[in-house]
């Protein structure tokens, strides 16, 4: 539970000014109000809630299509409510076509976050980063970026619209209909800034930043022999490089380790554990603080005396996350 006050017009401001900035930020993102808490403490300035990551760790299913605008309203309201910054959500194609579009807007507009991506891809879509994705005619695509700007203005201008062009690797795409679209997104479709999915070289990302009428968010997808550093991106022109599963995939890897681990060699694998985790350089992750804990302490002042906790007199016990 956050203390600080929820605004979201002043989170949506914000993220404009770093998307106005000459140079590039990182953008960690995740499903989860806990991982989006621990990036802002940590001191990034936006999270993203990717639609992979919503898929798979609030239904447990694919990045097809298959989660819907209801989850995807109902789970992020409580990330943005539990944050100070900026929250960009993925709203996959915007769950149909223009019409679609624009009722999902309105939803996610009210739901608090800063902005969201819709992208090009045939309905039901694939993961971005997966192989059999097809987009749709750039017409209709333009059209549904209309759609989203329509309705992000009637309630908030200042909410943020991102199109998100995923021909590259598409069936039929080329880097030169990739160029085409991500003009058109932003000098028709008026978004406020294209997502370059996937770029495959540093000369494609310096061209589509040259050429773009706006801001330029990517996620690597190349094969050259190292991605971008975070230097190489503002000198691409990258105005955010977006990293959207980092929490979500180095928390799954660690759980896989440690209950293998566990299951293998038993209480000897946590002593382990939590030796590794007390050695650390940033300390452990402080479970109580990013969730809001003593909030709850601070609230029941208002309580009736008699209601009132005695927490002097009783004790609990640390989780086996949290031992020292």
């Amino acid at each position: 539970m956050s203390a600080h006050p929820h605004d979201p017009h002043t989170q949506r401001l914000a993220f404009r000014e770093i998307l106005a900035r000459p140079r590039v930020t990182v953008m960690p993102g995740g499903f989860s109000p806990l991982y989006a808490r621990m990036c802002e403490e940590i001191g990034f300035e936006c999270f993203f809630v990717a639609g992979s990551q919503m898929s798979a760790f609030l239904l447990g299913v694919p990045d097809n299509g298959i989660i819907g605008l209801r989850d995807v309203v109902d789970h992020v309201r409580h990330i943005a409510a539990r944050t100070t910054i900026p929250i960009f959500v993925d709203a996959d194609t915007g769950f149909g076509n223009a019409v679609n579009v624009h009722y999902t807007v309105g939803e996610l507009v009210r739901s608090g976050v800063a902005g969201l991506q819709i992208e090009d891809q045939e309905s039901p879509k694939k993961s971005g980063t997966l192989a059999g994705r097809r987009c749709i005619p750039l017409g209709e695509a333009v059209g549904k970026i209309r759609a989203a700007v329509e309705a992000r203005d009637e309630i908030d201008p200042s909410f943020v619209i991102c199109a998100r062009c995923d021909e590259l690797g598409a069936e039929g795409g080329t880097f030169e209909s990739t160029l085409e679209r991500c003009i058109a997104y932003v000098r028709d479709g008026g978004a406020d800034l294209v997502w370059l999915n996937s770029a495959q070289t540093r000369e494609q990302l310096r061209i589509v930043c040259r050429e773009v009428p706006g801001p330029v968010l990517t996620i690597w997808g190349g094969t050259e022999e190292a991605p971008p550093t975070i230097e190489e991106y503002t000198e691409l022109g990258v105005r955010i490089a977006l990293y959207p599963t980092l929490p979500a995939s180095s928390g799954l890897q660690g759980a896989w380790e440690l209950l293998n681990d566990f299951h293998e060699r038993g209480t000897p694998a946590l002593a382990d554990y939590a030796a590794r985790a007390n050695a650390s350089k940033w300390g452990r992750a402080d479970f109580k603080k990013l969730n809001g804990n003593d909030r709850i302490r601070e609230i029941e002042r208002h309580l009736p005396a008699t209601q009132q906790r005695d927490y002097d007199a009783t004790w609990g016990h640390e989780p086996f996350s949290e031992k020292r």
